[in-house]
């Protein structure tokens, strides 16, 4: 029980201030300073990358194209984000009052802290709607696969807070309470050196790790498209950010509305959170008026087939024009003297080519006197019998035919005249015997 005792006692009761801020890296001209502050933002951008990329991958979007994104968001919502910061906490820059007895060298020193959120989003739309156009993909697609990265990228990225010993809350005695070093300058004056603040960097963390979790378990469910999860984001982290920036006691800009003086902060995550929450209604009453891609109409990437099935719907095109040009020989072929004796020959050439053709489609060799016999007879009209054909002759073939055949080409003519393309027969059964047939 004793040795219970003690290690509890030996749990510290309080978060301790950070022994260091940053490292030097020595250069021939000097040193580089690395802030601890850049390095917790730069660690939340890579988490927040990977998971991005992760989740736009599995929506079909281009290989690399969240990179390309990557190049134009990033750098806009930094910008954003200082601007954001330096207009809601005008005092160190300006002046109190915008009097001009401020620093504005101090505007550029990001590494000393101070990104607002809200500017680094807007600025950060703009710069990703610029990269998602030269991609081809839609913004609204991108920002639900980014949503649940951006909380993990703001969470991991306020821990620059803690280093920083700065945007901390009002004093506490609770078990967590913060330990803030008596000569930091973002020390509040006139408190007891052993005074605990809230961590409010550590309730915020907090709150962005649960809402990853709950993003994506909802994304999951339901399937959040065009811009409806990034709702959600909004509301999510603006519900939080209420009640945590009210904690806060840094200075900052206070807005007075309907009676109420708060900070900039706090109004801002209101409106934002009821523009969020009518977006969503609003995205979810419309119908769906196109399919459900990251592209933008018109830059959908071209599908080719694949070669296997290229060639089978050559053969089949192959194989149906040829049956359609059969059918079409056997029907002019029965249609007997109306047609002519050029049907005969159009449906012996299209036979030819059908009898070429074995069960599997695959053309195969047949002698050209078996095609012609066959689809010859097909031609001949139903009144005919087969007994007129030549073929089927019992006498001799007079000699007349000989010399006309000789002559013609083998063609028999239907009227007097040379027909060619039928050997030795007429389209119907009254032509005289000396034309060569009965």
């Amino acid at each position: 029980m004793q040795s219970v005792l003690h290690a509890a006692a030996m749990i510290p009761a309080s978060i301790p201030s950070p022994s260091w801020s940053g490292f030097d890296i020595p250069l021939p001209w000097g040193a580089l300073r690395i802030h601890a502050y850049a390095l917790c933002i730069l660690a939340g951008i890579i988490a927040g990358l990977w998971l991005t990329s992760v989740r736009w991958a599995r929506r079909g979007a281009p290989e690399g194209s969240v990179w390309d994104i990557a190049i134009w968001a990033i750098p806009f919502g930094i910008i954003g984000g200082r601007l954001y910061h330096v207009f809601s906490s005008p005092d160190a820059y300006f002046g109190p009052g915008f009097d001009g007895t401020g620093d504005l060298s101090l505007i550029p020193q990001i590494q000393r802290g101070g990104l607002g959120i809200w500017g680094a989003v807007l600025l950060g739309a703009v710069g990703a709607w610029i990269g998602c156009r030269r991609a081809g993909v839609k913004l609204t697609a991108f920002m639900d696969a980014a949503a649940p990265g951006l909380l993990l990228a703001q969470a991991i990225g306020r821990w620059g807070n803690y280093f920083n010993q700065e945007l901390f809350g009002g004093p506490t005695t609770l078990p967590w309470g913060l330990q803030i070093d008596p000569n930091s300058p973002n020390f509040p004056a006139g408190m007891p050196p052993e005074t605990l603040f809230h961590p409010t960097f550590l309730y915020e963390s907090l709150w962005n790790l649960a809402g990853v979790l709950i993003l994506l378990a909802l994304d999951r469910r339901f399937s959040f498209r065009r811009g409806r999860l990034f709702c959600v984001y909004a509301m999510y982290y603006t519900l939080g950010r209420v009640w945590i920036e009210a904690m806060r006691i840094d200075d900052a800009e206070q807005i007075s509305l309907f009676g109420i003086t708060t900070r900039l902060n706090v109004w801002t995550s209101i409106l934002v959170f009821a523009g969020a929450l009518l977006a969503f209604i609003l995205l979810g009453l419309r119908k769906r008026s196109e399919p459900d891609t990251v592209f933008l109409p018109g830059r959908e990437p071209a599908e080719a087939k694949p070669v296997e099935t290229a060639a089978a719907e050559s053969k089949a095109a192959e194989t149906e024009t040829d049956a359609a040009a059969v059918d079409a020989g056997r029907t002019t072929g029965a249609t007997g003297a109306a047609a002519g004796p050029a049907a005969v020959g159009a449906a012996a050439v299209v036979g030819k080519n059908d009898a070429e053709r074995d069960a599997d489609g695959e053309r195969t060799t047949v002698p050209a006197e078996a095609t012609t016999i066959r689809h010859a007879d097909s031609a001949v009209s139903d009144s005919e019998s087969r007994a007129n054909l030549r073929n089927n002759q019992s006498g001799p073939v007079p000699a007349s035919e000989d010399a006309d055949k000789d002559s013609t080409g083998g063609t028999a003519p239907a009227t007097g005249a040379p027909a060619a393309g039928v050997s030795g027969r007429q389209g119907t059964g009254s032509a005289p015997e000396a034309e060569g047939t009965k």
